[in-house]
Protein backbone atom coordinates (compact mmCIF):
# COMPACT_ATOMS: atom_id res chain seq x y z
CA UNK A 1 0.00 0.00 0.00
CA UNK A 2 4.27 7.88 2.61
CA UNK A 3 6.13 10.73 1.72
CA UNK A 4 8.86 14.42 0.01
CA UNK A 5 8.59 18.05 1.06
CA UNK A 6 10.53 20.70 2.95
CA UNK A 7 9.40 21.28 6.50
CA UNK A 8 7.40 24.48 6.78
CA UNK A 9 6.84 24.64 10.53
CA UNK A 10 8.93 25.30 13.61
CA UNK A 11 11.05 22.19 14.35
CA UNK A 12 9.37 19.77 16.74
CA UNK A 13 10.77 16.99 18.93
CA UNK A 14 11.74 13.91 16.99
CA UNK A 15 11.46 15.82 13.69
CA UNK A 16 13.24 14.05 10.87
CA UNK A 17 14.94 15.07 7.66
CA UNK A 18 12.70 15.37 4.63
CA UNK A 19 13.78 14.84 1.08
CA UNK A 20 13.32 17.06 -1.97
CA UNK A 21 9.94 16.47 -3.70
CA UNK A 22 9.89 13.48 -6.04
CA UNK A 23 7.13 11.59 -7.84
CA UNK A 24 4.62 9.88 -5.54
CA UNK A 25 4.99 6.13 -5.19
CA UNK A 26 2.22 3.65 -4.63
CA UNK A 27 3.85 0.79 -2.70
CA UNK A 28 2.89 -1.78 -5.30
CA UNK A 29 4.01 -5.30 -5.99
CA UNK A 30 6.89 -5.96 -8.36
CA UNK A 31 4.43 -7.83 -10.58
CA UNK A 32 2.57 -4.62 -11.42
CA UNK A 33 5.19 -3.15 -13.73
CA UNK A 34 8.87 -3.21 -14.62
CA UNK A 35 9.38 -0.02 -12.70
CA UNK A 36 7.48 -1.58 -9.79
CA UNK A 37 5.42 1.43 -8.99
CA UNK A 38 2.51 3.60 -9.97
CA UNK A 39 3.62 7.16 -10.45
CA UNK A 40 1.90 10.48 -10.32
CA UNK A 41 3.54 12.38 -13.16
CA UNK A 42 2.16 15.75 -12.14
CA UNK A 43 4.86 18.42 -11.65
CA UNK A 44 5.99 19.04 -8.05
CA UNK A 45 4.01 21.52 -5.97
CA UNK A 46 5.74 24.84 -5.32
CA UNK A 47 5.54 24.58 -1.53
CA UNK A 48 6.66 28.16 -0.97
CA UNK A 49 3.67 29.46 -2.92
CA UNK A 50 1.37 27.00 -1.16
CA UNK A 51 2.60 28.22 2.19
CA UNK A 52 2.17 31.86 1.25
CA UNK A 53 -1.40 31.20 0.15
CA UNK A 54 -2.15 29.35 3.36
CA UNK A 55 -1.62 25.68 4.07
CA UNK A 56 -5.11 25.46 5.50
CA UNK A 57 -6.60 26.38 2.12
CA UNK A 58 -4.70 23.54 0.46
CA UNK A 59 -5.82 20.94 2.98
CA UNK A 60 -9.41 22.21 3.18
CA UNK A 61 -9.78 21.92 -0.61
CA UNK A 62 -9.82 18.13 -0.30
CA UNK A 63 -13.41 16.87 -0.61
CA UNK A 64 -14.81 15.37 2.57
CA UNK A 65 -12.43 17.03 5.06
CA UNK A 66 -13.64 19.50 7.64
CA UNK A 67 -11.41 22.45 8.59
CA UNK A 68 -10.48 20.58 11.79
CA UNK A 69 -9.52 17.43 9.85
CA UNK A 70 -7.56 19.50 7.36
CA UNK A 71 -5.67 21.30 10.09
CA UNK A 72 -4.81 18.05 11.86
CA UNK A 73 -3.63 16.52 8.61
CA UNK A 74 -1.55 19.60 7.77
CA UNK A 75 0.15 19.57 11.15
CA UNK A 76 0.74 15.84 11.07
CA UNK A 77 2.27 15.93 7.60
CA UNK A 78 4.21 19.17 7.54
CA UNK A 79 5.62 18.69 11.03
CA UNK A 80 6.63 15.21 9.87
CA UNK A 81 7.07 13.86 13.37
CA UNK A 82 7.87 10.15 13.43
CA UNK A 83 5.71 7.73 15.38
CA UNK A 84 7.08 7.04 18.85
CA UNK A 85 9.85 4.49 18.84
CA UNK A 86 9.03 0.93 19.81
CA UNK A 87 11.07 -2.24 20.09
CA UNK A 88 10.94 -4.24 16.87
CA UNK A 89 10.24 -7.95 16.78
CA UNK A 90 11.28 -9.94 13.73
CA UNK A 91 9.41 -12.60 11.78
CA UNK A 92 11.18 -15.49 10.05
CA UNK A 93 10.80 -13.59 6.80
CA UNK A 94 13.02 -10.79 8.15
CA UNK A 95 10.13 -8.34 8.63
CA UNK A 96 10.49 -6.11 11.68
CA UNK A 97 7.30 -4.91 13.36
CA UNK A 98 6.03 -3.28 16.53
CA UNK A 99 2.70 -1.75 17.54
CA UNK A 100 2.52 1.88 18.61
CA UNK A 101 -1.22 1.37 19.21
CA UNK A 102 -2.95 -2.00 18.84
CA UNK A 103 -6.37 -0.78 17.73
CA UNK A 104 -9.78 -2.14 18.69
CA UNK A 105 -11.60 -2.74 15.40
CA UNK A 106 -11.74 -5.56 12.87
CA UNK A 107 -8.79 -7.33 11.31
CA UNK A 108 -8.01 -6.63 7.66
CA UNK A 109 -10.03 -9.11 5.56
CA UNK A 110 -7.98 -11.10 3.04
CA UNK A 111 -8.37 -9.69 -0.46
CA UNK A 112 -10.48 -6.70 0.60
CA UNK A 113 -9.81 -2.99 0.17
CA UNK A 114 -8.66 -1.09 3.24
CA UNK A 115 -7.78 2.54 3.94
CA UNK A 116 -4.41 3.32 5.52
CA UNK A 117 -2.41 6.42 6.22
CA UNK A 118 1.31 5.86 5.96
CA UNK A 119 4.68 7.55 6.00
CA UNK A 120 7.51 5.74 4.22
CA UNK A 121 11.17 6.34 5.03
CA UNK A 122 14.57 4.99 4.20
CA UNK A 123 16.58 3.39 6.99
CA UNK A 124 18.31 6.73 7.71
CA UNK A 125 14.92 8.35 8.47
CA UNK A 126 14.56 10.30 5.20
CA UNK A 127 10.92 10.47 4.08
CA UNK A 128 10.27 9.45 0.47
CA UNK A 129 6.47 9.14 0.40
CA UNK A 130 3.44 9.86 2.58
CA UNK A 131 -0.33 9.70 2.26
CA UNK A 132 -0.55 12.72 4.57
CA UNK A 133 0.80 14.89 1.75
CA UNK A 134 -2.37 14.11 -0.18
CA UNK A 135 -4.58 14.72 2.88
CA UNK A 136 -6.38 11.40 2.45
CA UNK A 137 -5.59 7.75 3.17
CA UNK A 138 -4.49 5.27 0.55
CA UNK A 139 -7.03 2.61 -0.46
CA UNK A 140 -5.30 -0.68 -1.20
CA UNK A 141 -6.19 -4.34 -1.58
CA UNK A 142 -4.54 -6.50 1.02
CA UNK A 143 -3.20 -10.04 0.88
CA UNK A 144 -3.19 -10.65 -2.88
CA UNK A 145 0.24 -9.37 -3.83
CA UNK A 146 -1.04 -5.96 -4.93
CA UNK A 147 1.43 -4.25 -2.61
CA UNK A 148 4.97 -5.17 -1.57
CA UNK A 149 5.25 -8.34 0.49
CA UNK A 150 6.30 -6.53 3.65
CA UNK A 151 3.06 -4.53 3.70
CA UNK A 152 0.90 -7.59 3.02
CA UNK A 153 2.51 -9.48 5.89
CA UNK A 154 2.83 -6.47 8.16
CA UNK A 155 -0.88 -5.57 7.93
CA UNK A 156 -2.58 -8.92 7.30
CA UNK A 157 -0.26 -10.89 9.60
CA UNK A 158 1.29 -14.32 9.25
CA UNK A 159 4.48 -16.19 10.23
CA UNK A 160 4.11 -15.02 13.81
CA UNK A 161 3.09 -11.46 12.93
CA UNK A 162 -0.33 -10.63 14.44
CA UNK A 163 -2.87 -9.01 12.10
CA UNK A 164 -3.48 -5.30 12.46
CA UNK A 165 -6.82 -4.11 13.80
CA UNK A 166 -8.74 -1.05 12.59
CA UNK A 167 -7.47 1.93 14.55
CA UNK A 168 -4.05 0.36 15.02
CA UNK A 169 -0.73 2.06 14.31
CA UNK A 170 2.26 -0.11 13.49
CA UNK A 171 5.88 0.47 12.54
CA UNK A 172 7.32 -1.88 9.91
CA UNK A 173 10.95 -2.37 8.96
CA UNK A 174 10.88 -4.02 5.55
CA UNK A 175 14.05 -5.68 4.23
CA UNK A 176 14.84 -5.55 0.49
CA UNK A 177 13.57 -9.08 -0.21
CA UNK A 178 10.12 -8.03 1.06
CA UNK A 179 10.24 -4.63 -0.66
CA UNK A 180 11.63 -3.89 -4.14
CA UNK A 181 14.64 -6.19 -4.11
CA UNK A 182 17.87 -5.75 -6.10
CA UNK A 183 16.51 -3.26 -8.65
CA UNK A 184 15.74 0.45 -8.21
CA UNK A 185 12.07 1.42 -7.95
CA UNK A 186 9.97 4.54 -8.34
CA UNK A 187 11.66 5.30 -11.65
CA UNK A 188 10.59 8.30 -13.73
CA UNK A 189 12.52 9.72 -16.68
CA UNK A 190 15.62 7.85 -15.64
CA UNK A 191 15.48 9.04 -12.02
CA UNK A 192 14.69 6.33 -9.45
CA UNK A 193 13.30 7.33 -6.08
CA UNK A 194 14.22 4.08 -4.30
CA UNK A 195 17.71 2.62 -4.72
CA UNK A 196 18.40 -1.07 -5.17
CA UNK A 197 18.42 -3.27 -2.05
CA UNK A 198 16.82 -0.57 0.09
CA UNK A 199 15.47 -1.31 3.56
CA UNK A 200 12.25 0.65 4.07
CA UNK A 201 10.50 1.81 7.23
CA UNK A 202 6.72 2.36 7.17
CA UNK A 203 4.53 3.96 9.82
CA UNK A 204 1.09 2.46 9.15
CA UNK A 205 -2.19 3.84 10.50
CA UNK A 206 -5.02 1.37 9.73
CA UNK A 207 -7.88 3.85 9.27
CA UNK A 208 -10.76 1.56 8.31
CA UNK A 209 -12.07 -1.07 5.91
CA UNK A 210 -13.18 0.45 2.62
CA UNK A 211 -16.93 0.93 2.76
CA UNK A 212 -17.35 -0.09 -0.86
CA UNK A 213 -16.63 -3.65 0.29
CA UNK A 214 -19.81 -3.69 2.35
CA UNK A 215 -23.14 -4.62 0.80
Amino acid sequence: MAVSTLSLVTPMPHAIQISTPKPRITPCSSSVSRCRCSLNSSPPINLKKVFNLGLGLLAASVVGFSPLDANATRIEYYATVAEPSCELEFARSGLGYCDVAVGSGEVAPLGELINVHYTARFADGTVFDSSYKRARPLTMRIGLGKVIKGLDQGILGGEGVPPMLVGGRRKLQIPPQLAYGPEPAGCFSGDCNIPANATLVYDINFVDIYKGNRK
